[in-house]
């Protein structure tokens, strides 16, 4: 049967006078002149929530503040063009263009013509910005600093999706399609953390949206009625006006898809930045591909198969570590954060500083490392402490004043090759004991320690060290204790028993449940030494890996892998400057100065048996978590996690389909059982042939419909007077005069509903009949109010 649709502006309505076709009642794009406000007011306050969403991605919240003001700007802009009657076709080009101006005068650093105009100059900052961005993205783990390059690509990604959502919720007239673009901020914390996205921000925004949704119905009732008050509408029906929660009941039904989505989402799709999903890739998903100062150690010890970070060769006499930052002091949550050292762009590798603290009376070597990265991408660089110089860098790189750490804006890590030259440093008990206590006034930041830090730390730093008399003997109490037989080198226990990660926190409890690996033995170490008064801070880096037969330019090789990542506490001692110390139990070595030789009141340090023990016992869980039944569990796993993505995705595309369905079987239910009057089943004939794309206007009777349904000819007899008995039904029960006897029964009814729109899809092609049961158009927010393609007298 084709279509029944006839031309616009020849169909007579039931009382013989011209009808509105749909396109004359509601425009398709937006006009000029009507008032959109409201629209761009609900816009805004969607983008805003929706943009709350990253908060579990990102540290702080000043980034939220750069977003809102951008998107802000950028949704206002476009509404006062368009309030000005500009073309539709221009608008988001305007808008772009505020975009670029407000994008200069936010990151342009005065490059810009009058700071507002972007110039050549403006566009190179850009792309400096753009680069430092997506490396410090490769680089963190979540939550993210917020550098500069990030907030600069957050406030484009924020510009961009206003000018997308205006386009298409306001120009194009398509609101509910702003549901699936403000998928994309809401959607990336369940893409890349492990927690996934917040609930309380998909409530909200999922509230946004239904705004969305209501202030666009109110503004087509509106235009609507405007229309009608010109005299340009047909005469009205003699039935009853479809009011009432219609296009509230629309717009809940299309958020909830929305709600639902993003649940599935957050629950099914796995954190793409863990490393346990990634192994041991060397590019990731957002997050999480690299070295952090925020990194989750615990994930790369966990790893299933360590893979080759950089092999070297050295003239040291004992292998060093390898530093790539340090940690010293403590953010608003108690987490250990990088960096207070100032990175200068004339400290350049041909001549680094003099490591603070460090005087002549310490014997030193001069050393040669020389270095070969093989799957680090990092823009810390691996340097055995303290450097002099390094030879060979591609790219720019600066030494930090304090630490001398090596670190670069704007390069990695990636395929370096480079010869290092420095110190090898060595103190001695007697030198370290008699150091004291007279730090410089730039030391002592590193003393500082939060005011709410738990009390068992200092308490048990005090018990520890009750019998030592200097900075150096509690040093050496510190180390011995936890490398004592009560500690445990476990990466295990902290994860399962909640307690995983480096904050004041974590320590108080990994102190008391005596297990954890390298951040929490050092992080232990670091802070109990603060609160006895000895400057501390962490490292991050390296231990020198393991031996191999070759060479590398006449030198034993050495291989470092994933595995060897570490942290270990650093104090300073005047005389002498930082020195590291070894207290994770099991790993690493200890060197002699941290021997604690001529100890008058305790005995020297050597390995115990118990270490010997537990880096037995390390060693043999490292072995057994590369096996394959490790791994096989990792891709039982993996695949899981797809399966649940994929049948996510499934639900979320059949919904619309399960929705109607299960709105035609209720209804043909209430009517058969006698609880809803016939007139249920004409709504429902009438949506059917909205979703198959047969016109059905608001001002439509239902004697007319049937009247044009029957005279295209494609109705057999039998369908014809089922569909008859229809329209005699819905007619009597709205017509006829109260308490007269129904002609029909409503089970007979519920056949002939079903003969009526079996006809109707046998007319239509098989893409019409997939669009209608996948796509119907009938469940559309526009559907609920009208002149959207539903019969008032459907009402």
């Amino acid at each position: 049967m084709p279509a029944v649709s006839p031309r616009p502006g020849n169909r007579p309505d039931a009382s013989g006078g011209p009808s509105m076709s749909r396109s004359e009642t509601t425009p398709r794009f937006a006009e000029r002149g009507r008032n959109y406000w409201p629209l761009t007011g609900a816009l805004v306050v969607l983008l805003l929530v929706a943009s709350m969403a990253l908060g579990p991605v990102l540290r702080a919240s000043s980034w939220w503040w750069v977003m809102a003001a951008v998107s802000t700007i950028t949704l206002v802009s476009a509404g006062a063009f368009r309030h000005l009657g500009w073309a539709r076709s221009v608008v988001p080009l305007a808008a772009g263009g505020v975009l670029l101006v407000t994008l200069t005068l936010f990151f342009g650093n005065g490059s810009g013509l009058l700071w507002l105009v972007p110039t050549p100059g403006t566009v190179e900052q850009w792309g400096g910005l753009a680069e430092a961005g997506m490396l410090s993205i490769q680089q963190q783990a979540v939550p993210a600093v917020v550098y500069p390059g990030i907030l600069f690509l957050l406030a484009v990604g924020a510009g961009l999706l206003a000018i997308a959502l205006d386009t298409v919720a306001i120009t194009l007239r398509f609101p509910a399609i702003a549901g699936a673009l403000i998928l994309i901020p809401v959607s990336v914390p369940a893409l890349i953390t492990k927690s996934g996205t917040d609930l309380a921000a998909l409530v909200l925004t999922a509230c946004a949206y239904l705004l969305l949704l209501r202030v666009d119905v109110r503004i087509r009732r509106r235009s609507e009625a405007a229309t009608r008050d010109r005299g340009r509408a047909a005469p009205r029906s003699s039935g009853p006006e479809r009011r009432g929660p219609g296009p509230v009941w629309g717009s809940l039904g299309v958020g909830s898809i929305a709600i639902v989505s993003a649940l599935v989402l957050s629950a099914a799709t796995p954190a793409l930045s863990d490393s346990s999903v990634i192994s041991n890739k060397q590019t990731g998903v957002l997050f999480g591909s690299g070295v952090s100062p925020l990194i989750d150690l615990g994930q790369d010890l966990r790893r299933p198969e360590a893979s080759l970070a950089m092999h070297y060769g050295t003239t040291a006499e004992d292998q060093p570590y390898f530093k790539l930052l340090t940690l010293d002091s403590f953010s608003e949550d108690l987490e250990w954060v990088a960096g207070r050292g100032a990175t200068d762009i004339t400290n350049t590798m041909d001549e680094f500083g003099d490591p603070e603290g460090l005087t002549n009376a310490v014997e030193r070597d001069e050393i040669s490392t020389t270095v070969q990265i093989d799957t680090v991408i990092s823009s810390w660089l691996p340097v055995p402490y303290p450097a002099t110089s390094i030879d060979g860098l591609d790219g720019d790189w600066q030494w930090d004043d304090g630490a001398l750490t090596v670190s670069s804006d704007k390069s990695t890590t990636q395929g370096q090759s480079y010869k290092v030259a420095g110190l090898e440093l060595k103190p001695t008990a007697e030198q370290l004991r008699a150091s004291g206590t007279d730090y410089p006034e730039a030391i002592r930041q590193y003393l500082e320690l939060p005011e709410n830090a738990p009390a068992i730390i200092g308490e048990l730093a005090a018990e520890e060290t009750a019998n030592v008399a200097n900075p150096y003997d509690a040093a050496i109490a510190l180390q011995r204790y936890f490398r004592s037989s009560a500690y445990a080198y476990s990466t295990e226990a902290p994860v399962d028993e909640g307690y995983d990660g480096g904050s004041l926190d974590v320590i108080a409890r990994f102190l008391d449940v005596k297990k954890g690996y390298c951040i929490h033995f050092a992080s232990a170490m670091a802070v109990m030494a603060r609160t006895l008064g000895i400057p501390s801070r962490i490292a991050l880096g390296y231990l020198p890996g393991d031996s191999t037969r070759d060479t590398m330019e006449g030198l034993p090789r050495w291989n470092v892998t994933t595995h060897d990542l570490h942290t270990w506490p650093e104090l300073y001692f005047p005389g002498v400057g930082w020195v590291p110390f070894e207290p994770t139990t099991g790993r690493g070595s200890i060197p002699d100065y941290a021997r604690g030789v001529g100890q008058a009141s305790t005995a020297p340090l050597a390995p115990s048996t118990n270490d010997q023990a537990n880096r037995d016992a390390a060693l043999q869980d490292r072995e057994q978590n590369s096996g394959g039944v490790a791994t096989a569990a990792q891709v039982s796993l993996l695949w899981l996690q797809v399966s649940l993505v994929v049948l996510g995705a499934v639900l979320i595309l059949l919904l619309p389909f399960l929705i109607r369905t299960v709105g035609r079987l209720q209804r043909r239910r209430r009517v058969a059982s006698g609880r809803a009057s016939p007139s249920l089943l004409w709504r429902e004939l009438v949506d059917s042939a909205v979703d198959l794309g047969l016109g059905v206007p608001d001002t439509e009777t239902a004697r007319h419909l049937a009247s044009r349904l029957s005279a295209s000819g494609g109705l057999t007899d039998a369908v014809a007077a089922a569909l008859e008995r229809l329209r005699d039904a819905v007619e009597h029960e709205r017509y006829a005069r109260p308490g007269a006897e129904a002609r029909h029964r409503n089970e007979a009814l519920v056949d002939d509903l079903d003969v009526v729109l079996a006809s109707l899809r046998s007319g239509v092609d098989v893409r019409a009949r997939l669009r209608a049961a996948l796509l119907p158009r009938s469940l559309r927010p526009e559907a609920f109010g009208p002149g959207r393609g539903r019969s008032a007298a459907a009402a």
